[in-house]
């Protein structure tokens, strides 16, 4: 896919860490749903939230006519974007790439082409269905170079409750509230697993105005491109040219 520089803006469309951590610069973002898609976490993770020997779940989309799917599109800003997107979803994480229609939830923006990482059974660290039980099990044993498989799956489903409130995630909230049962069983503190990699979108957007610096610099902390801690708000450019 071809993105002109003078006429197309290349947006992404996130369900899953990508809410909370986009790690990646863009001009603006967007609340919103794709049709025909339900997240489901069927996904393994042998890298950001896993090892091979005990590979984590992460979420992916598994196409359902009737579904719609809530999550975060954000505008990207440069060729580097795309490039991180590459390496951290499809290189380590094992998704393809579709585009899909986004529909945003202010009411005033028309619907737009996004794109959308996808995991599929042929991939190498696909796991597939499983009770959600022995699922939240292997959550809750598994930690990678981002964090906690936990993390994950908390994170994730306090951005749609504070940033969705009026979206209900059966498969994401079941699992989370299983998670957060086997922690209780496991005498495992939240605060134990939860990193220190706030991005702005964790808060309600509501909340956000005015915040243009990752709350690590507030404190004087190194802030590393390459890592999920990044983000930044830019004013808004025209990309390049990129292909997909």
């Amino acid at each position: 896919m071809e993105v002109s520089t003078q006429t197309t803006k290349l947006w992404v469309f996130g369900y899953g860490s990508l809410c909370w951590h986009p790690g990646f610069e863009f001009s603006n973002q967007q609340l919103g749903f794709i049709r025909g898609f339900s997240r489901k976490f069927y996904q393994g993770n042998n890298s950001h939230r896993g090892t091979r020997e005990k590979p984590g779940r992460v979420a992916t989309l598994i196409e359902e006519d009737e579904a719609t799917t809530w999550g975060m599109a954000f505008e990207l800003v440069g060729e580097m974007a795309l490039k991180y997107l590459e390496q951290r979803e499809c290189t380590l994480g094992g998704y393809r790439t579709l585009i899909t229609m986004f529909y945003p939830r202010n009411g005033t923006m028309t619907p737009f082409p996004a794109l959308l990482y996808i995991a599929t059974p042929g991939n190498s660290q696909w796991l597939g269905p499983a009770p959600l039980h022995e699922m939240a099990s292997q959550v809750t044993e598994c930690s990678g170079e981002s964090g906690h498989n936990a993390e994950y799956v908390i994170r994730l489903a306090d951005f749609v409750r504070d940033n969705l409130p009026e979206v209900y995630d059966e498969h994401l909230f079941t699992l989370e509230s299983l998670v957060r049962l086997r922690m209780k069983e496991k005498n495992i503190e939240l605060a134990q697993l939860l990193t220190k990699k706030n991005s702005a979108t964790q808060q309600p957007l509501d909340q956000q105005q005015g915040q243009e610096q990752h709350p690590a610099a507030e404190n004087g902390a190194e802030v590393r491109r390459d890592s999920f801690q990044y983000q930044s708000r830019v004013a808004p450019k025209k990309l390049l040219c990129l292909k997909v």
